[in-house]
């Protein structure tokens, strides 16, 4: 089973070295960032997706094990003492899907319109639709340890999971999307005619 664990601030990638030696099996999707350095130098790092978590698959009798790996503070969710599973497609998909999708951070939303990826990579995941850097953009949360991460979609690839979610008031309106500069703007798919 797949469970996640919240780890000391920045230690991700150290806290998976330990899991390595310890050979236990753990994904810390990672997404790659570009910044400046005061002294003009351009790096691009790979950064934790998720910050704070990584995700360790285990038998719940190793929880142990995993605890005693340095930089690990708990893991998360659950009742009585017990941490929550995974559910094993979830991570499936990241683990497959993030790898052909531009991916980031994003704070966790709980207002929007709520959509389904319905083909390509991802297919079935729902999340919120934002707009975001002139590209449409579909957020991604993991309840159990309250992250988001926001990935790039054509409209095409969405469908409307909520219909009341799309007549309600939203703080911004979703921009017409262009998928070149010379095709017609359209409409997010199924959103068109919903709130007039």
């Amino acid at each position: 089973m797949w469970f996640a664990i919240y780890t000391s601030p920045r230690h991700e990638k150290r806290v998976g070295q330990y899991l390595s030696q310890r050979k236990i099996e753990h994904y810390l999707p990672l997404y790659q960032v570009r910044r400046k350095w005061s002294d003009g130098s351009l790096v691009t790092l790979d950064l934790p997706l998720f910050p704070g978590y990584i995700f360790v698959r285990i038998v719940r009798s190793e929880r142990v094990r995993v605890l005693e790996v340095p930089g690990v503070v708990t893991f998360i969710g659950g009742t009585g003492g017990k941490p929550a599973s995974l559910p094993e497609a979830e991570i499936d998909a990241l683990r497959s899907g993030l790898r052909l999708r531009n991916a980031e951070p994003h704070p966790l939303l709980t207002i929007g319109q709520r959509a389904r990826i319905v083909s390509g990579p991802l297919a079935g995941m729902e999340g919120i639709v934002v707009w975001k850097k002139n590209c449409l953009r579909v957020v991604l949360t993991m309840d159990l340890i309250m992250q988001s991460v926001a990935v790039e979609v054509d409209g095409m690839e969405l469908e409307i999971v909520d219909s009341s979610a799309a007549n309600a008031p939203s703080a911004e309106p979703l921009p017409k999307i262009r998928p070149a500069a010379h095709a017609r703007p359209r409409s997010l798919p199924h959103a068109a005619n919903r709130g007039a």
